[in-house]
Parts: structure tokens; C-alpha cells; sequence
């Protein structure tokens, strides 16, 4: 349900940390979040707060395939795919698995 209504407040973990789904652009987890140091692959967030960077605020775990089935006509399936096949950088992104 959160999900389908905030599917345009997504950010997924890139190599370089941080990105928003559509417009790319680097945000980051705020200090206070309980996720700043797990760094889930896929977020969505509430807002986001301009300090000293662009952080989210209020963020929860999502999965990627979540977002094509509940808003279509905003994501392609290649926004989407899935990295987790993918290498990141050892420590760097823990699968919603891995997070338990």
C-alpha cells in the first residue's frame, strides 16, 4: 500500500551510493534512519531534506518488481532491473535476504 502511493519517491543503491529511480539524482539515507547503515538495495522515501546533502527521510525497504506492478504507466521494466546479480563493492548492499 505504501508503495502504491509513494512509487515516485524510489532510490536504488548504485555503485557510487544513493540514486533516485527516474531523474538520477544522488540522495542519501539520513543519519537518524535505522537503514543508515544496513543500505538496502531499493528504498522508497518519504520526503527529502536539503542540509549539507539530499537526504531521505522515513524510508522503508521496497523490491523493484513492486514498483512495475503497482504503477506501470510511470516505470519500463529496463528502469527496473534488478542488480543484485550484478558486483558491487564488497560490504555494499545487503538483499532484502540478507537483511532478514
Amino acid at each position: 500500500a505504501i508503495t502504491a502511493g509513494f512509487f515516485y519517491h524510489t532510490a536504488r543503491l548504485t555503485r557510487g551510493g544513493y540514486r533516485t529511480v527516474k531523474h538520477q539524482q544522488p540522495v542519501f539515507i539520513h543519519p537518524n534512519s535505522c537503514l543508515f547503515s544496513e543500505q538496502p538495495r531499493w528504498l522508497l522515501y518519504h520526503e527529502l531534506v536539503f542540509t549539507t546533502k539530499e537526504f531521505m527521510r522515513q524510508v522503508i525497504e521496497i523490491e523493484s518488481s513492486w514498483l512495475l506492478e503497482v504503477a506501470p504507466h510511470y516505470y519500463q521494466a529496463k528502469e527496473l532491473e534488478d542488480t543484485s546479480g550484478r558486483k558491487m563493492p564488497k560490504k555494499v548492499g545487503k538483499s532484502r535476504d540478507e537483511l532478514g
